[in-house]
């Protein structure tokens, strides 16, 4: 038995489709973050950079997940800045050091024109 009725198209409701749209913005606005986050500036060593005439003031730094040493001796990572006002740093990294750890250390050493760091593989 066939059905004798003409096929009616009804109109598409775009309600819906208009609402989860909406539930989706909603969604990726809640959980996304807004801030900004800070940039350090890295460069590579060029050979021939350093100038052979002065002699630099030179601080090697131990840094660890938990540890932070200068020179030999153990200081906070607030005290490091002005311990180490001139010359060139060396950072040498331990296998537990993060890299939040290290960004710590970079921005507080950044800024100075007399200062140098250099983080040793």
């Amino acid at each position: 038995m066939r059905n004798s009725k003409p096929f009616v198209r009804r109109p598409v409701s775009l309600t819906p489709l208009i609402d989860v749209i909406f539930l989706l913005l909603l969604f990726f606005m809640l959980s996304s973050t807004f801030s900004k986050f800070g940039e350090i500036e890295l460069s590579q060593a060029a050979p021939g950079g350093a100038e052979q005439g002065k002699p630099t003031e030179r601080a090697f730094v131990q840094l660890g997940e938990e540890r932070l040493i200068l020179n030999g001796v153990s200081v906070e990572l607030d005290e490091l800045a002005t311990q180490v006002e001139a010359g060139q740093v060396l950072v040498s990294l331990d296998a537990d050091a993060s890299a939040q750890r290290l960004t710590d250390l970079l921005v507080r050493l950044r800024g100075r024109d007399e200062l140098s760091v250099l983080v040793l593989e």
